[in-house]
């Protein structure tokens, strides 16, 4: 009897319904059971999420398409003849919807690509907005979005071995995409195109437009790719080659010729031969705009075609040295640059050791640079450039809007004050980790600011030894303007210097728009206010602290 009574038993407890919760009942409410939703719980909020379809396995799908490929044409699967028909009308096809994508229009597209393509070029976004859908396809492949590209092997910064194999591939991704899309009924793979280039973007309609081209670290196939950019880049105005060896004069002169409105020539950083740069300037020369250079023992001879007015129309030149300084001084006459160069707008000679050749006591002074705006000698080692030089410089350049000096520490404010520029907005006489080995000028200060002070938005005195008297009546002259207007100040750097908390104070006050402060190194200021602010807010916090400190002191 007992043996027979336990199953019964059990078989009550297994049909016997689980007490339910309250909190079991809300969520069977809130996503049925079969409703195609479930419930997902975070710490704050109950997230009610559809639930996503069941995922076939990789080897059912694959099964699925190679039976359908096997099966013979007239054949049908069991499954269609089992079926009965239960009406000879057929019915409608209904096709999927092609999603929110499609039903953009193409203007919208553009407008939306073109703000990415802006901010972050075209690579990688277009290469990947192509394969979404065919309306996104045709937006990306508007040669108006390929205006500007920059090209760099994947494997840029490994082995050597290794970055000419990727220069290689590269290279072959190139000549297959830019002239067709299929050469000899072959079809490239997605993966011969490296981390550079997509596949579905690149011919040679798109290229077409390309005006800014840049290539990065191209050690041994940069002949291929400067070819392949001649004779499919019709439009192209800019170059810059950042890391690249093997530039021949050839190779220059073929672009030249091919490219008519190229006009500006980046070659810093890279190894260049001369020959090849003076070559592509005496081709180019009548239209060259912009020049960026790195000075080596090489420079002298591209200098030389310059003087000699080879790019009448250049308007920027840069000359910098290398990750390796260069203790040779450049030697560069200027009255010479400015009869060669006499449209120059952008002059920088960029840490260099440049040595102006005297202009003689008989020598008659140069045209000047009537179109210059720009001028920067900044260096971070002594320089001879003197107030002489920077009035030979600038005696004929009304119009000049920044001037960079960090480092020169031979200018003087006088020299400064007696420059014809009356409407400088920028003015940059940092001393950066040489001002204990010199002897600063004590005073003079406020001849700079009582020239510009209703034009000067960006003002750099580090470094400098002006006294605490000389600093105040210098940053005076910003209280002393018209009434209704203010000052355009908005960054000052007084780094290292005397400059007393009152006069900080004042300057702040005077200047509601400065934006950027530095304070840092400033022995006469109180203990946690000797750093660098940026932002209105940062700016206001320190007249705060300044103020308070004044009247605690008071």
């Amino acid at each position: 009897m007992a043996l027979g009574v336990v199953p019964r038993a059990r078989r009550r407890v297994r049909g016997t319904a689980p007490a339910r919760s309250a909190e079991d009942w809300w969520w069977d409410r809130l996503a049925p059971s079969g409703s195609g939703y479930h419930l997902l719980q975070s710490d704050s909020m109950l997230l009610v999420l559809p639930t996503p379809g069941p995922a076939r396995a990789r080897a059912q799908r694959r099964a699925a398409r190679r039976g359908r490929r096997l099966r013979p044409p007239g054949s049908r699967p069991a499954e269609a003849k089992a079926k009965p028909r239960t009406s000879s009308a057929p019915a409608p096809q209904q096709g999927p919807d092609p999603g929110w994508g499609d039903r953009i229009p193409l203007e919208i597209l553009l407008r939306i690509f073109g703000l990415l393509v802006e901010a972050n070029g075209p690579m990688p976004f277009l290469g990947r907005a192509a394969r979404v859908c065919r309306r996104w396809h045709e937006a990306a492949s508007q040669p108006a979005l390929w205006h500007t590209l920059t090209l760099s092997p994947p494997l840029a910064g490994r082995p050597a071995k290794g970055g000419a194999k990727a220069e290689k591939k590269l290279l072959a991704s190139l000549e297959w995409l830019i002239p067709n899309r299929v050469i000899g009924g072959r079809t490239l793979t997605e993966g011969q195109l490296g981390n550079a280039v997509q596949l579905c973007l690149c011919c040679r309609p798109r290229f077409s437009q390309l005006q800014r081209l840049t290539l990065i670290h191209w050690k041994s196939q940069l002949h291929p790719v400067l070819k392949l950019v001649s004779e499919s880049c019709p439009r192209l105005t800019f170059l810059k080659l950042s890391d690249c060896h093997g530039v021949t004069p050839n190779t220059l002169i073929m672009l030249a010729k091919a490219c008519p409105q190229l006009h500006s020539l980046d070659v810093q950083h890279s190894m260049v031969e001369s020959t090849a740069v003076v070559s592509f300037l005496e081709e180019a020369g009548p239209r060259m705009r912009k020049l960026w250079l790195t000075y080596s023992s090489q420079t002298t001879a591209i200098l030389g075609a310059l003087l000699g007015s080879c790019c009448p129309q250049l308007q920027v030149l840069e000359v910098s040295t290398g990750i390796n300084h260069n203790i040779t001084p450049l030697q560069l006459p200027v009255e010479a640059l400015q009869k060669g160069c006499p449209q120059l707008q952008v002059l920088r000679l960029l840490n260099l050791m440049w040595l102006p050749r005297p202009s003689g006591r008989a020598a008659t002074p140069g045209p000047g640079f009537p179109s210059l705006e720009e001028l920067c000698l900044a260096s971070s080692t002594c320089n001879f450039v003197s107030n002489e030089v920077l009035d030979r410089l600038l005696h004929g350049s009304p119009n000049l809007r920044l001037l960079d000096l960090r480092g020169c520490a031979r200018i003087t404010p006088a020299g400064l004050h007696d420059l014809p520029c009356q409407e400088l907005e920028q003015l940059h006489l940092g001393l950066y980790g040489m001002s204990d080995r010199l002897t600063l000028a004590k005073e003079g200060s406020p001849l700079l600011t009582q020239k510009w002070c209703h034009t000067l938005r960006e003002l750099d005195l580090s470094g400098q030894g002006f006294s605490e008297k000389d600093l105040e009546q210098a940053l005076a002259a910003f209280s002393g303007t018209p009434e209704g207007s203010h000052p355009a100040l908005c960054s000052l750097n007084l780094r290292g210097t005397q400059v007393t908390p009152s006069t900080v104070s004042s300057v702040i006050s005077s200047c509601p728009g400065l934006l950027y402060l530095n304070l840092e190194s400033c022995r006469c200021l109180p203990r946690g206010l000797k750093r660098a602010y940026r932002g209105p807010g940062e700016v206001q916090w320190c007249l705060e602290q300044l103020l308070t400190s004044l009247a605690s002191v008071s």
